[in-house]
């Protein structure tokens, strides 16, 4: 079955970095739209940035120039590096794709199970 599992996560100080990773894995035709997710403790969840198979991004202003995501193809990964982290970016980040498997038919959007990132002094 296809899966999506987030890595990366911790705690980091006010102004530190942290590069978040989300390996898909299973039988997968092709991968196509991949992003990233945040919901922090009074929050909904939130896109952060999203990334097409072209290569081609979109961010949430509130982390334009500060994140920056990319794909490896050849492994099924997606990354998102976050710089000059601040208090309010602590959430739980939720990597989201939408994939088409091998054994499937139509192509589905999948959810990985997120990984904390916290940013505290």
């Amino acid at each position: 079955q296809v899966q999506l599992v987030e890595s990366g996560g911790g705690l980091v100080q006010p102004g530190g970095s942290l590069r978040l990773s989300c390996a898909a894995s299973g039988s997968i035709l092709s991968i196509y739209y991949m992003g990233w997710y945040r919901q922090g403790p009074e929050t909904s969840r939130e896109l952060v940035a999203t990334i097409t198979s072209g290569g081609s991004t979109n961010y949430a202003d509130s982390v334009k120039g500060r994140f920056t995501i990319s794909r490896d193809n050849a492994r099924n990964t997606v990354y998102l590096q976050m710089n000059s982290l601040k208090p309010e970016d602590t959430a739980v980040y939720y990597c989201n794709a939408d994939i088409r498997a091998l054994v499937g038919g139509r192509t589905k959007n999948y959810w990985g199970q997120g990984t904390q990132v916290t940013v505290s002094s």
